[in-house]
């Protein structure tokens, strides 16, 4: 026993000591903070703005990345018309049915399907990125520590890497990845779509509409959420002062 206590206390001395460079090479600044839309009890999302980050989603995340918990119907809640969500899911094409004979065959995307995925399985997504699997992006605001802001970052925090820094092969550079070393090549640039509605497509403002859109994704109800809470506090304090008003009344003539 006291042999064992003198191992365990050896070995907390030891690593209260040493450095830890396993756990500190993991280590990566936070990201600058962003200010969104939907944060606090009264935030809602900018549809404008998530209507754009689709758009980025679409021409140039979809290319890796699936998001298999939406539905093309769904956008409708962006402000997509009928017309524009039957238009953007025809324009992929998903599995049929299988006919008499078993066989399967592909067809325009309808409304009720799910975002169509990059890949027909894991194997030929890391198969297509060098080992690496792309994360599905249904959830990634919520599966992320910092949320949209952590998504941001990541978007814009590709930068060459010091010098002293050595780079895995076929790895990239990104100031916010913990590690700092990330598979996926910077996705965005100035310029990489151009949006309908004219505004100016810089790194940034892709990164933040992208963020916006994925931050709409994995929370769809949030508005509403926000708006039944703020009436059920409203409720709340209205009944409080009738309560008290009736207290009052009750009570009045007792000294």
């Amino acid at each position: 026993m006291r042999r064992l206590a003198f191992a365990l206390a050896a070995a907390a001395l030891l690593a209260a000591v040493l450095p830890a460079p396993s756990v500190r090479a993991q280590e990566a600044p936070e990201p600058p903070e962003v200010h969104w839309s939907f944060q606090g009890i009264f935030g809602v999302f900018d549809h404008a703005a998530a209507r754009r980050g689709f758009q980025v989603y679409k021409e140039v995340c979809s290319v890796c990345h699936s998001m298999n918990l939406l539905a093309y119907r769904n956008l409708e809640a962006l402000g997509f018309t009928e017309d524009e969500i039957k238009a953007i899911a025809a324009s992929v094409q998903v599995p049929a049915e299988p006919d008499d004979n078993g066989d399967v065959k592909d067809r325009p995307g309808k409304p009720s399907d799910f975002f169509n995925p990059p890949f027909a399985n894991t194997q030929a997504a890391r198969a297509a990125n060098n080992g690496a699997l792309p994360p599905d992006l249904s959830v990634i605001v919520k599966a992320r520590k910092g949320g949209a802001t952590y998504i941001h970052g990541i978007l814009t925090g590709f930068v060459n890497p010091p010098a002293d820094f050595k780079l895995q092969t076929g790895m990239n550079y990104n100031e916010y990845f913990p590690g700092h070393q990330i598979a996926m090549p910077q996705p965005l640039q100035d310029n990489s779509v151009t949006y309908a509605d004219g505004t100016p497509a810089t790194l940034d403002q892709e990164a933040r509409d992208v963020s916006m859109f994925l931050a709409w994704a994995a929370e769809p109800e949030l508005e509403q959420r926000h708006e039944t809470g703020v009436k059920v506090i409203l409720f709340l304090i209205v009944l409080t002062v009738l309560l008290y008003a009736y207290k009052r009344k009750v009570w009045a003539k007792v000294h």
